[in-house]
Order: structure tokens, then C-alpha cells, then sequence
């Protein structure tokens, strides 16, 4: 399943600190996880996003527009996505498979 790295970057607000947008983008993720459509987890420099690839697209440009919604009239968005077709990887699997290799590296 595809896996998004998201980072929504509000510019111009009056505080450095952006934590009510991030709060307010996983109100919004937690619908979509609610309805079983994706997986998410915020990290301290981003979120990342477990989903199908058109209902990737349809959150991420839903939370790029939440900022604008709440007055801010510029946002950067940084997105990477994976999207490996050969065989299924999860957010789990890709945290299993590195943690397999530490253990073969301490052996």
C-alpha cells in the first residue's frame, strides 16, 4: 500500500509555532482512519500516511487547503510518496524488516 510523507508548511502566520494546524490536520485524518480508509502517524517533523493512492491524493489536498481555510494565505507542502507494487509494505512491515536487519547486524 502507498505510503505518503506529508508536511504542511502554513507561511505568515503570526507565530512561529504551527501545532493548532497540525492539531486541526489530524482532526481530519482521524475522520479518514475512523472510516477506514487510511493509517496515520505524526511524527515530529511530518505525518505519514498509509492509504490507497486516490484517497492519498484526495486527504493531502485536503489538509494543504485546512491553512487557507484558517486565514493563511500562503502553504508550502512537502510530499513524498512510496509506492512499491511488487509486493505489500506497511508502515509495520517497513519498521519490521529494518528491525530484522539490526538483528542480523548485532549476530
Amino acid at each position: 500500500m502507498p505510503i505518503a510523507d506529508v508536511t504542511i508548511i502554513p507561511i505568515g502566520t503570526s507565530t512561529p509555532s504551527v501545532s493548532s494546524y497540525v492539531a486541526k490536520i489530524q482532526l481530519v485524518l482521524d475522520e479518514y482512519k475512523l472510516e477506514g480508509k487510511l493509517t496515520f502517524e505524526l511524527t515530529p517533523m511530518s505525518t505519514l500516511i498509509e492509504a490507497e493512492l486516490p484517497v492519498l491524493f484526495e486527504v493531502i489536498q485536503k489538509i494543504h487547503e485546512l491553512p487557507f481555510e484558517n486565514g493563511v494565505n500562503r502553504v508550502a507542502t512537502n510530499i513524498r510518496i512510496d509506492d512499491r507494487r511488487d509486493k505489500q509494505s506497511t508502515l509495520d512491515s517497513k519498521r519490521r524488516s529494518v528491525k530484522d536487519q539490526l538483528n542480523k547486524e548485532k549476530s
